[in-house]
């Protein structure tokens, strides 16, 4: 029987293999909902991996905006997210941005503890996650650029 460590390194992944992109399962049925797609969302992470950072929330939460398809980031959507730049970035919540300013602060509070989480889950956890369906990986080296 092999180990959940294992199977993550048989999967592909490895510490080297970052940056990892992953979305909550909540994320993802909003994102169906919305016709949001995964390309759209791995061009805001290369968009932050070159410095392209829309807000810095605090505790590794961040707020960056993604252009509707067809349409561009003004209609668009806010997206918040959990990140360390270069490394693992995790998102959390969705909105379209004429439907809400910001989040209260306590669901940031919520939103930086539950980033923090995804963000320090060791390997073993993170398979756990993904094969609970708890997290979900995105693709982007398949994404195009």
């Amino acid at each position: 029987m092999t180990s959940s460590l294992e199977n993550y390194t048989r999967l592909g992944y490895s510490e080297g293999s970052l940056p990892q992109v992953l979305k909550r399962k909540d994320f993802a049925r909003w994102q169906v909902g919305e016709k949001l797609s995964d390309a759209a969302l791995c061009k805001a992470v290369r968009e932050m991996e070159r410095g392209l950072i829309d807000a810095d929330l605090g505790g590794h939460l961040y707020k960056k905006r993604v252009a509707r398809g067809g349409g561009g980031k003004s209609g668009g959507y806010r997206t918040l997210l959990s990140a360390r730049i270069g490394t693992r970035y995790v998102f959390l919540h969705g909105f379209p941005k004429s439907a809400t300013v910001n989040i209260a602060q306590d669901e940031k509070k919520a939103l930086q503890y539950a980033g923090k989480v995804f963000l320090d889950l060791p390997a073993a956890a993170l398979v756990k996650a993904l094969q609970a369906g708890v997290l979900l990986e995105m693709h982007c080296d398949e994404q195009a650029h």
